[in-house]
């Protein structure tokens, strides 16, 4: 199973430019608020028209501007999960899930198919019970046996967990990853949140001001961002502008040091990237003399911030973070990070 995607929509303040595959799995687009991801996928279930391009599922044209194929929703086998689920309220769970059965005549059949759903879908005795009366993740679930009660090709899922609190979407999470190996199919999710991207998606997509930036295996990405668009969206907290010395050593003007770097470094290098996480007290490589300026408590993280000592007074203090129990007791004068640990990122 595939998805083509290569679109062209002008959006007013940014234009879309869109051009992907996605195989069987789980593809993520990961991006800002308004940087496209929702309005792709709406390109590709049919609800928005984009101004030119391409859109193929399975070797089955969906939209085409050459060719003028524009099929309708309904004739393009994608199931679309909304933000707020989109259930009708005035339904019960049973007649929700029987609208993803319009196109079935066979009472016996959607019956047949009705209840597959209730039971893959852990809804038994909620038959007759309307929306409100629904947890968050029982409505997710609802949702979901609607669009998969219809058998579609493909799944978009919209900012799944956005509805819910913190203790369900965590909950959700696994349970929705397990349903979605069931599926079996292409699944194409959108997601700011890097976290849900990184549990969910075998790939990501990072998405911004209407363009990819690069599609790659998650713990690839994570581990390489290559471009400090994608070390921020990533969540590394810590990025410097950098030069090439030579092939495995940068100079980092704002924080006063050069660093030693497992990866060759290649020309075009603007910025090194350091995850908060990387410093390490015990470290012999890339160690400098430190001053801490600040500490901010979580609940079981500690962020400590500092500068190193040839570092300017008025640049953004460095973070190092790290598990409560780790805390030193008293702070290092120096910390190092492992080579393999700097990020290089490009133009």
């Amino acid at each position: 199973m595939s998805l083509i995607v290569d679109i062209r929509k002008d959006l007013g303040s940014f234009r879309l430019d869109v051009k992907f595959e996605a195989e069987s799995g789980v593809t993520c687009l990961l991006g800002a608020s308004g940087s496209g991801k929702s309005m792709t996928l709406k390109c590709i279930a049919g609800i928005e028209k984009p101004d030119e391009g391409h859109i193929e599922l399975d070797g089955r044209v969906l939209y085409d501007s050459e060719k003028k194929i524009d099929l309708p929703p309904q004739q393009r086998r994608v199931g679309y999960l909304f933000q707020n689920y989109a259930l009708f309220p005035n339904m019960t769970v049973r007649q929700n899930i029987l609208c993803g059965l319009c196109r079935e005549k066979d009472r016996s059949e959607k019956e047949r198919h009705l209840r597959e759903m209730v039971n893959m879908l852990q809804l038994e005795g909620l038959e007759n019970h309307k929306p409100h009366q629904l947890s968050g993740g029982q409505q997710q679930r609802v949702a979901l046996a609607r669009i998969l009660v219809s058998d579609p090709r493909l799944l978009l899922l919209d900012e799944p967990f956005s509805a819910l609190d913190g203790h369900l979407r965590d909950a959700l999470k696994i349970e929705l990853r397990d349903l979605l190996v069931q599926f079996g199919g292409t699944v194409l999710m959108v997601t700011h949140d890097r976290t849900e991207a990184y549990n969910m998606a075998a790939r990501i997509a990072v998405m911004d001001k209407g363009g990819i930036l690069t599609l790659r295996p998650t713990k690839e990405l994570f581990a390489d961002p290559g471009s400090v668009q994608a070390a921020v969206i990533t969540g590394c907290k810590n990025i410097a502008a950098a030069r090439r010395v030579d092939e495995h050593t940068v100079e980092v003007p704002e924080w006063g040091v050069r660093l030693e770097t497992k990866q060759r470094v290649a020309d075009g290098l603007c910025a090194v990237g350091i995850r908060a996480h990387y410093f390490n007290a015990a470290a012999q490589q890339n160690r400098f003399p430190v001053r801490f300026v600040e500490e901010m408590e979580e609940p079981f993280e500690t962020t400590l911030q500092f500068r190193f000592a040839s570092q300017r007074d008025d640049s953004p203090a460095i973070w190092w973070r790290l598990a409560k129990d780790k805390r030193p007791a008293a702070f290092p004068q120096e910390l190092g990070v492992a080579p393999a640990n700097i990020l290089l990122l490009y133009k």
